[in-house]
């Protein structure tokens, strides 16, 4: 497979599993949490398929299209491994859903940051929320779920906390 058919492949299961996602916590109070804004493609779905929630965005560095870059107050700027563990200060509620894009090319090192972002993200997520994510997150407190149908199993993860 071509490196482009599989870019299509990841991002049309990233779109089938936030779709998903947001008709799963309807009924789930809370912001949204976006890890990785990267040019803000998915930021800007999800502002668009949620319209009426915050969305907390946690960035390394800003390099996003003009149009898709959150609000200052928003936007969690700096290394993970030093801003999430004071972000439920800057959330301020629960997160109804958490949106994960975090992986890097590097099992090992998806691995390490996956076993950081899991336990903390638990903390931040509202009981009933749903985490999506590229990464298998491997928190056994949260109920893995179903993919959509078009998404190829290992290719998207669904959890609910």
């Amino acid at each position: 497979m071509s490196r482009l058919d599989s870019f299509i492949r990841r991002v049309s299961a990233q779109r089938d599993c936030l779709n998903a996602a947001a008709d799963l916590i309807r009924d789930v109070p809370g912001p949204v949490l976006e890890f990785g804004l990267g040019n803000g493609r998915t930021y800007d779905h999800l502002r668009s398929l949620l319209p009426e929630r915050t969305i907390f965005v946690f960035e390394r560095q800003v390099a996003a299209h003009p149009d898709c870059i959150p609000p200052a107050e928003c936007l969690l700027l700096g290394d993970l491994f030093e801003t999430l563990d004071t972000a439920g200060t800057v959330i301020g509620a629960p997160a109804a859903l958490a949106h994960v894009d975090i992986g890097s090319g590097d099992p090992g090192a998806n691995a390490e940051l996956a076993a950081f972002l899991a336990p903390r993200l638990h903390r931040l997520m509202a009981r009933g929320g749903v985490v999506v994510s590229d990464q298998n997150l491997g928190m056994p407190r949260w109920e893995p779920l179903r993919p959509p149908e078009t998404v190829r199993p290992g290719r998207y993860f669904m959890m609910r906390v």
